[in-house]
């Protein structure tokens, strides 16, 4: 049995739902498609679909064994094409994690350049701001935000990702100015969940980091969450300047403790090592340099202090 014909087989029986329809798109019979998947099956000793006499659709086994298959044979391509006249031209999978707000804020528009750049790669994005294992999860670019003090991965410096500390007028109207880090245990502070300091907020002081701990009026994981109730007169926010930055300058959020600032946290993309890295990972990895590199586009404008 060659298994990469047979993995080929079965992926496109998944994605068309039937064996017949596969057969049709591969230029083959049915009963060779069929022979090819129960060989595949023998071989793995698991059954990988669920027949029905109308449609067909993978078993647990099968979908694991399925996506696993579809970047197997993106690589074996890209391997291929590689000795192949096709070398220069990137092709294949990419599989992307990154965080939710900079995702669909900053790093929609920056794919969709990079897919106009490089019509053959395919992009497989997961949002999310959940730690994740990049090896683990069969990931081959991750995006992370943080003050990256040691990792397993090989990672790269973006840009800065700079926080402030905002609220409403109507909030600060309403409940006072704080004039210094200690004044916000009087106030409502929304609490961004994920932070690895807890219910502390952290501010530079001169040289030295001031931590205070803080009221907790709403905790969520999701920075959007907190601004919109920010933006609601709910409390005191520490929102990233990437996400902020519009409601900055039109005044709806207004900076405060600015002698204070928070200590900065950067963008990153990190991939793991150990192994030559594909053409089409280095060009993606490249371009984010390029696209992000230096003082970020959305904090222009803003009066921060560095």
């Amino acid at each position: 049995m060659d298994k990469f014909t047979a993995m080929r087989i079965f992926t496109k029986v998944v994605e068309t739902h039937g064996f017949t329809a596969a057969a049709r798109e591969l230029g083959m019979s049915r009963t060779a498609v069929s022979k090819h998947v129960a060989q595949l099956e023998s071989h793995l000793g698991a059954g990988l679909l669920n027949r029905s006499t109308r449609f067909v659709s993978p078993t647990e086994s099968g979908y694991s064994f399925y996506e696993r298959a579809v970047n197997i044979l993106a690589d074996l391509d890209d391997a291929e094409k590689a000795v192949s006249s096709l070398q220069g031209e990137p092709m294949g999978a990419i599989r992307l994690n990154a965080p939710m707000s900079f995702g669909t804020l900053h790093l929609g528009p920056a794919l969709a350049d990079f897919m106009g750049r490089y019509p053959k790669v395919r992009i497989e994005t997961v949002l999310g701001d959940h730690q994740i294992n990049t090896i683990g999860e069969g990931f081959d670019v991750t995006i992370r935000i943080a003050d990256l003090t040691d990792s397993s991965l090989i990672a790269k410096k973006l840009c800065p990702a700079r926080r402030v500390l905002c609220a409403s007028s109507g909030y600060l109207v309403k409940n006072g100015v704080p004039e210094k880090p200690e004044d916000l245990r009087f106030h409502a502070c929304l609490h961004y969940g994920n932070l690895a300091s807890g219910n502390v907020w952290q501010f530079m002081a001169n040289k030295d980091i001031r931590k205070v701990p803080i009221n907790g009026a709403l905790c969520c994981n999701n920075a959007e969450l907190l601004m919109t109730a920010a933006l609601q007169g709910k409390g005191i926010a520490m929102l990233p300047t990437f996400m902020a930055a519009d409601c900055l300058r039109d005044k709806s959020l207004e900076i405060i403790l600015e002698d204070f600032p928070v200590p900065e946290i950067s963008v990153y993309v990190l991939y793991p090592p150990g192994k030559q890295m594909a053409v089409k990972v280095r060009l993606f990895i490249d371009f984010l340099s390029n696209r992000f590199k230096g003082d970020p586009y959305w904090d222009k404008g803003l009066p921060l202090k560095k």
